[in-house]
């Protein structure tokens, strides 16, 4: 749902409470009819939550942290169980699955062609075994991996020519780590 869908939502709360607070004849309503306000006030509050539950609770979330000095990154676990990383591919944010069953960096072709990769004049000369089966991969050199000031030039990485719905950070670009740390609800990288 878009902002306007949203606000339309919104709306619609207010005037729902306002309706039923400054409504002077619902004290003369039916307990039927009273029955029936009170479902469309929690239905109206439940859409609403519905539709903004991730913005209200998103300034509560812990967020991907770096200690550049110490060379650390921490990658808080979402509520779907997965990890994620983003970083500055040659300049272009790229949201990434931290994947420990990829061998190597994985890109999108929409993330590829964000951080300035054509991806219809790739090679795709190699092959990968994935989940949903074989799919054919090009070779890349990414010029810049920056994860908030650690920085890694010249990382080779693959694009994949199948559907992915997002691109995976896998053992290539981990093992530059001293350390990888999996708690229950934090992944801690360390140099």
């Amino acid at each position: 749902m878009g902002l306007w869908g949203g606000l339309f939502v919104l709306a619609l709360v207010v005037s729902a409470l306002a309706l039923w607070r400054l409504w002077p004849q619902r004290e003369g309503m039916t307990p039927l009819g009273r029955e029936i306000m009170r479902w469309i006030m929690v239905l109206t509050v439940a859409l609403a939550i519905f539709n903004f539950g991730d913005t209200l609770v998103s300034p509560f979330r812990n967020t991907q942290s770096v200690n550049l000095s110490q060379g650390v990154i921490e990658l808080p676990r979402e509520a779907n169980g997965h990890y994620y990383l983003t970083a500055q591919i040659n300049g272009t944010e790229v949201q990434f699955v931290v994947d420990t069953g990829a061998s190597g960096i994985v890109l999108s072709q929409e993330d590829a062609a964000r951080a300035g990769l054509d991806a219809d004049r790739l090679a795709y000369i190699h092959t990968a075994n994935t989940a949903n089966g074989t799919v054919r991969i090009a070779p890349v050199v990414l010029a810049s991996f920056d994860v908030d000031g650690i920085t890694d030039e010249n990382v080779r990485a693959y694009v994949n020519e199948g559907e992915l719905s997002g691109s995976l950070l896998g053992m290539s670009y981990l093992r530059r780590y001293e350390k990888i740390i999996i708690t229950r609800d934090m992944l801690r990288l360390e140099r």
